[in-house]
């Protein structure tokens, strides 16, 4: 519609996504089995076996 003629649209690249002070440095964190409680249990098996699931699907 010509709204945007002429005008330079920086927004995007001067706001990142993710605040610096937010983001990792991807590093894992360690995992103890003897304090996990039953959520991360229930967790880590619905992980295990959608992991499953991918692996058989690339299989087919």
């Amino acid at each position: 519609m010509g709204r945007t003629h002429g005008q330079k649209s920086n927004n995007k690249a001067s706001l990142p996504q993710v605040p610096k002070n937010l983001k990792t440095d991807g590093q894992d964190v360690e995992y103890s089995a003897e304090l996990a409680d039953q959520a991360d249990l229930e967790a880590q098996a619905r992980a295990n076996a959608a992991n499953q699931r991918v692996k058989n699907r690339n299989r087919k």
